[in-house]
């Protein structure tokens, strides 16, 4: 099925063709000084739903890479010897600057690993996962071919990116509309990480501040010691994973610029290739209607999650279940009401799994219809919401006591592939858990037999709405009552 897609660059929704026989993905990855939040997340989980339906709806190989950023203004501040926001778990600090940088990163790198497969990102879907500091040699080469072009310049023992060279050439501001006039001609920038009103040459190799690490690098006979910024390396990196150009880069809308814009002037200049051909970008994420931050109370890891009692699966269910270009506003009642989603579709699963007694009934036409209903949505810029709901409206209307052996081995067929996509189900029966009715519920439904065994019914009727508020129901029977949740 043909895949559209989103595409900042042109500001339109496009057929999407790949360039080779796989389809390459480059994800901008987490900067490893702490852990990642919630936020961050949703945009690790929107790249792996946008390779999944590459590969499962479209049925193309993927080659997905996603870069760990372990040198940057970040890392370097926290892995600084001293640093208050040293983690006591990482270990002791040294005197070597090198060796702390790398024992922060490798730490919050194995943190990030487990926190992407605890919420269902796979370690076998990445082609690669590089660390820039791996890459040193590939972007001091970048550089030197930006150089050369005409397209930078040395100063202060720093490089720096001539964005209005560049402008005599190219437009800078494809990707983010940028005002000529809002460029600052003659100012520098080396920060990593800056606003759009600050638009002005960019740093490509920072000279050595102080006691951090870097590394050795001459340019034009001058020694320029000091160590790569932040946008030249996954510049380096995407060339020499994926070749230039690459079909489709991911990251969140907060990347548009300036980190995605200096990439595409970077790779054009240097490489004289456009890195990539579609940019797809996530929306942002809001807690309770604000902005994410410490001092708010409302910024989350997953660690928070994990300890407020949910399942990772249950979050990644949350967040794919948004589209990923509308702003995600994560609340927890809206968490809860997501759980109860992914158990109903579970249920449902386990349900055909269990059938027994089929009829010998034939034709699937009404089966084939949802599929293709569904397989539309997914298809059509990754539309998930439009997918879940027709999921929805489907079990909610389906007879599970009119299955016939044909259509329970179409409904499997169909919810196994589609969890290639959503991975957050499971198809073993011996994985099934039996959740435990809460206390209060067992002692509310014994208080009710009471009552009814002694005839005060208004009583008992009272209690019968109470267990339903607290999530049940309570199904009389001439050999007692049974407790069955909610949506069961």
């Amino acid at each position: 099925m043909n895949i559209r897609l989103y595409n900042t660059l042109t500001k339109s929704i496009d057929e999407f063709t790949p360039l080779k026989k796989s389809v390459g993905i480059y994800s901008c990855g987490p900067t490893v000084y702490n852990y990642v939040h919630i936020g961050n997340l949703r945009s690790f989980l929107f790249a792996d739903i946008l390779q999944r339906i590459v590969k499962t709806v479209g049925g193309y190989p993927v080659q997905w890479v996603m870069n760990i950023t372990d040198i940057d203004d970040k890392t370097i501040r926290d892995s600084a010897f001293d640093s208050p926001s040293w983690n006591k778990q990482i270990g002791n600090q040294s005197s070597d600057v090198h060796q702390n940088l790398r024992q922060l990163t490798e730490f919050y790198t194995k943190e990030f690993l487990n926190d992407i497969n605890a919420v269902g990102i796979e370690s076998v879907d990445f082609y690669a996962l590089p660390k820039a500091t791996s890459f040193i040699p590939q972007m001091q080469d970048l550089i030197t071919k930006i150089f050369d072009a005409g397209f930078a310049y040395i100063a202060d023992g720093s490089v720096y990116f001539n964005v209005e060279k560049w402008q005599e050439k190219e437009q800078y501001g494809r990707l983010f509309a940028i005002e000529k006039e809002a460029f600052k001609k003659g100012v520098r920038i080396d920060a990593d990480e800056y606003e759009r009103e600050n638009v002005s040459d960019f740093v490509l190799w920072k000279t050595k501040k102080g006691n951090e690490p870097s590394w050795k690098y001459v340019l034009n006979g001058e020694n320029l010691v000091g160590r790569p910024g932040w946008h030249i390396e996954c510049s380096a990196m995407e060339f020499e994973l994926l070749g230039l150009p690459f079909d489709i880069h991911t990251g969140g809308l907060d990347l548009k610029f300036p980190h995605h814009e200096d990439e595409i002037a970077q790779s054009k200049a240097g490489y004289g290739i456009d890195p990539t051909t579609f940019w797809c970008h996530n929306e942002f994420l809001l807690v309770e209607g604000k902005k994410m931050s410490k001092s708010l109370g409302n910024f989350f890891t997953l660690r928070d999650l994990i300890q407020k009692g949910y399942d990772p699966i249950d979050f990644r269910f949350y967040m794919i279940s948004a589209h990923y270009r509308s702003l995600f506003n994560f609340t927890f009642e809206a968490l809860d009401a997501s759980v109860k989603g992914r158990e109903r579709i579970q249920d449902f699963i386990y349900s055909l799994l269990e059938a027994e007694n089929l009829n010998n009934e034939t034709g699937i036409e009404d089966i084939l219809s949802f599929e293709k209903v569904v397989y539309e949505a997914l298809s059509n810029d990754l539309h998930i919401p439009k997918a879940l709901s027709t999921i929805f409206s489907f079990i909610n209307s389906f007879e599970i006591t009119t299955l016939s052996t044909e259509k329970k081995n179409k409904l499997i067929e169909i919810f196994t592939s589609l969890n290639m996509v959503f991975n957050a189900f499971h198809f073993e029966l011996k994985e099934k858990k039996e959740i435990p009715i809460p206390e209060i519920v067992l002692e509310l439904a014994s208080k009710r037999d009471m009552a009814k065994r002694a005839k005060d019914f208004a009583l008992a009727d009272t209690l019968r709405k109470a267990i339903h508020e607290a999530g049940y129901s309570v199904n009389d029977s001439a050999q007692g009552y049974i407790l069955v949740k909610n949506g069961n």
